[in-house]
């Protein structure tokens, strides 16, 4: 259909694209692989260069997005396959199961307080905190509803257990879900896929050894909703750090790692780190190379 865009990616940018869209009058269909919106952005302590609130910015466009009658929005798919041209493109999309029900859902969080304590990490906090099997990705996650892992679940894994499904009072919990193939018909689509973080850096920056962060856990560190409350803390013994070394241009500029160019953007996001830091916690020295 003319009047109708897929828009693929749900981060920052996704969000204001479709927004945009449906103030032109057309119907959106926003696609994110994860189980909620809001993208790298979600992330993030504060916004470089005003230092202000990252989440403060972005939960209400999250909720303008999810309250709007115009986009349909599809967390927890993915984009297989798209044909067609300009005007009419046919696109199939990948539902995958949350093992609850959307429609039932309330957000309680009566499934996780019962569920057993068997942890992993959290993907949302760069594996620093933990989670169980059955878990929302982060408190402001739209739409705020709960998701079982399929590969730690026990009801799941070895057909034991189940005490979520006994607990959940609007019975939301539903392990028959399948993974669906919807058909769509678009006019244009817009790719906002974002961006993944380098996960092998050479060994010479020293990654593999303790206390030892990228730049995207470090943010997880600094803020209040992250796994040490927004205290500056090292992983290892979450104990204050004394001195805090920033190596720019790690995994960029760099032919070692086939990435030949400017990242553009650690250095506005080192300033931003060191200043937050020096903000929460006054003893610890700033080191920039």
């Amino acid at each position: 259909m003319e009047g109708s865009v897929l828009v693929i990616g749900g981060g920052i940018a996704g969000i204001q694209t479709s927004l945009d869209l449906t103030e032109l009058g057309f119907k959106v269909y926003l696609v994110e692989r994860t189980p909620s919106i809001g993208g790298r952005m979600s992330q993030l302590d504060k916004t470089f260069p005003t230092n202000d609130c990252a989440l403060c910015i972005l939960a209400p466009k999250m909720v303008e997005v999810f309250r709007n009658p115009n986009i349909e929005l599809m967390t927890y798919h993915e984009v297989k396959k798209v044909e067609g041209k300009p005007g009419n493109f046919k696109v199939i999309v990948l539902k995958k199961p949350r093992y609850i029900d959307e429609e039932k859902c309330k957000g309680c969080g009566d499934c996780a307080n019962r569920c057993p304590k068997i942890e992993v990490g959290n993907v949302f906090d760069m594996n620093l905190g933990k989670r169980k099997s059955v878990y929302i990705p982060f408190p402001q996650a739209v739409p705020p509803v709960y998701l079982i892992d399929p590969d730690l679940c026990l009801k799941l894994t070895r057909g034991v257990c189940g005490v979520c499904e006994k607990v959940c009072e609007p019975k939301a919990i539903d392990f028959e879900q399948k993974s669906l193939e919807i058909k769509l018909n678009v006019g244009a689509v817009v790719v906002a896929t974002g961006f993944d973080i380098l996960t092998q850096l050479s060994s010479r920056w020293g990654y593999n050894f303790k206390n030892v962060v990228s730049a995207l856990e470090y943010e997880r560190i600094l803020s209040a909703s992250g796994p040490f409350g927004g205290q500056v803390l090292r992983p290892s013994d979450e104990k204050e750090p004394e001195n805090i070394a920033f190596i720019q241009c790690a995994g960029s500029r760099d032919l070692h790692e086939n990435v030949p160019y400017c990242s553009s953007v650690c250095c506005m996001y080192t300033a931003k780190e060191a200043i937050i830091t020096k903000e929460h916690s006054e003893h610890s020295n700033c080191y920039v190379f």
